[in-house]
Order: structure tokens, then sequence, then C-alpha cells
């Protein structure tokens, strides 16, 4: 679907099919080939990788500046830091922003439920959530009562991967659902044995929902969107210099020529501070933290 949207929108797409068995360094050579490349403005690890392979280290290889998925650590740190906005926004969960922002949604001051904590969904949307100024619980496995919980949210972004778990008597009446879940149920009726379903029970759930997204064919085809946007957006960066390709640099080389010049005084600041602590250990006292 991804190639195909590609193709409908003018962006050239190509990759590498590796194996199951392809080794870790394997996988990262082709991220270092992609990110010297300067035809390649984006660049999109398909999850999950095999357990063989150390994901982490594969998302953190590629370039911060073509990390269209936006799972590069640096882009999700910046994510996470008020007043930081980041290169790239994940897909999914931007997409769900944009669904809120298309359907009118107010999300300042209202209360939002992620039900779901993964890097992929859960954690960047609450986040997005928390930037937009909205009230933002994360339910989880260990969530307790967690009916009641859902029961007084205007806005529920499902994002358990669980089928049908979430209930129409779940949803507050004019809350706002947003169901990421894609679950495949057996379904003899189907040419191919199963039919997907979302995270919520959807008969249910729209009659006291004010909007509801449907699975297949809501947050689906918005993440396909977002990745195209961000590619775009990768490319105007790059055509107007704003970025520019650093296929000789990797890691630290990358991460210093990203940070502004204040990550020098904080630095420097820390050094200060970890001197002065040594100062007084060696005096036997410690710098009180009264009279201020």
């Amino acid at each position: 679907m991804k190639k195909k949207a590609c193709e409908e929108v003018g962006i050239a797409s190509f990759g590498a099919d590796l194996p199951d068995t392809a080794t870790q360094q394997e996988v990262l050579d082709v991220v270092a080939s992609l990110n010297a490349n300067p035809d390649v403005h984006g660049i999109l690890v398909q999850l999950p990788l095999p357990k063989h392979i150390d994901e982490q280290l594969v998302l953190s290889a590629i370039s911060v500046e073509k990390d269209v998925d936006g799972f590069h650590p640096l882009n999700m740190g910046r994510m996470c830091m008020k007043g930081r906005e980041p290169l790239f926004v994940p897909c999914t969960p931007l997409g769900c922003i944009e669904l809120l922002d298309r359907t009118n949604t107010p999300m300042c001051g209202k209360r939002a439920v992620v039900i779901g904590r993964s890097n992929i969904v859960g954690m960047p949307v609450a986040l997005l959530l928390i930037k937009r100024n909205a009230t933002v619980t994360v339910c989880h496995s260990a969530t307790q009562d967690m009916e009641q919980v859902v029961r007084e949210a205007d806005i529920v972004i499902a994002a358990a991967g669980q089928a049908e778990m979430i209930h129409g008597s779940w949803i507050k009446p004019g809350a706002v659902v947003i169901d990421v879940g894609t679950n495949p149920v057996d379904d003899p009726s189907k040419k191919a044995g199963y039919r997907l379903v979302g995270d919520c029970v959807f008969a249910e759930c729209k009659q006291n929902a004010a909007a509801i997204t449907p699975v297949p064919g809501g947050v689906g085809p918005m993440t396909i969107a977002m990745l195209l946007k961000n590619t775009a957006n990768s490319a105007t960066r790059f055509f107007e210099g704003v970025c520019k390709h650093r296929a000789e640099q990797t890691g630290d080389a990358v991460l210093d020529s990203l940070l502004p010049s204040w990550s020098t005084l904080a630095l420097g600041a820390l050094a200060t501070a970890t001197a002065v602590q040594a100062l007084f250990k060696a005096w036997g006292r410690t710098p009180s933290r009264g009279n201020r």
C-alpha cells in the first residue's frame, strides 16, 4: 500500500527486501547505504524485525534527517521535551492528531485516554496530546478499573492491539474515538478466512461516540498519508538547504552538528556543578538547600 501511495503522488519508492536470516550487520549496511544516497530523503524500516536483530540499534543508525518514521531517539527525545520540535513525528500518532484537527475536535483542556503504551503509537500519541494541552491518562495491562477510566474520556485513542476489548458502555456520550487497532478474527465467510476488527466493538461504540474511525479504512490510510507528508517535508528541507547530507558522519558527529550552541553551556554548567559537589565532599560538608 505504501509503494502504491508513493506512485500516486510522484514519490520514487525503492527498498531492500532482506530474508529473515539476514544478519544485523547486513541490515545496518543497507541503512548506511541509504543514509549515504543523496537521492534518498526518507528511510523506513518495516517493523517488527526478526528477534535476532537489535531493533533499537537499527533505528538509531538511520540518519535523523531521513527518519520519516519518526522513531530515531533524537526525534523521539525532542518530542518529549517542552519547547522542542522533532524533525519528524511518528506517522500513526501524527495521523491521529490530524484526524482530530480535521474533525474540529478540541483537545485543549479535554480529558484524553490512550489505551496502550507502545513506542510506535501509545506513548507518542500521549505526548502529542499533552503538547496540545489535553489532560492525558495512559491505560495499560496493569491499569485497574480501565472501563471507568475510559468512560471519563472526551477523546479515546484505542491502541492496545486487543480485538474488540472496548465496548459501547465504556464510551461517554459525545466522546471522539480513534481506533488504531487492526486485529484479525476468524471469519469463514471471508475468502482469507478472517476479517479485520479494531480494539473497539464498532457497532456498540458508535451509538455513544460523536465520531469514531472504522477498521479497516480509518487510521491506516492516515498513517500512510503522514508518511508521505513526512517524506515531502524531508525533501523540502534538503532542497532548501536546511538539512545537508552527512554521509561521512555517524553517531556523535551527527549529534554534535544538530545540537544548538547552548548545549555546550549546559555541559559546562554541569561540569562546574560536579566540581563544586566534589569540593564540598572533600570538606566533609554538603551544600545547604535552605535559605533560598
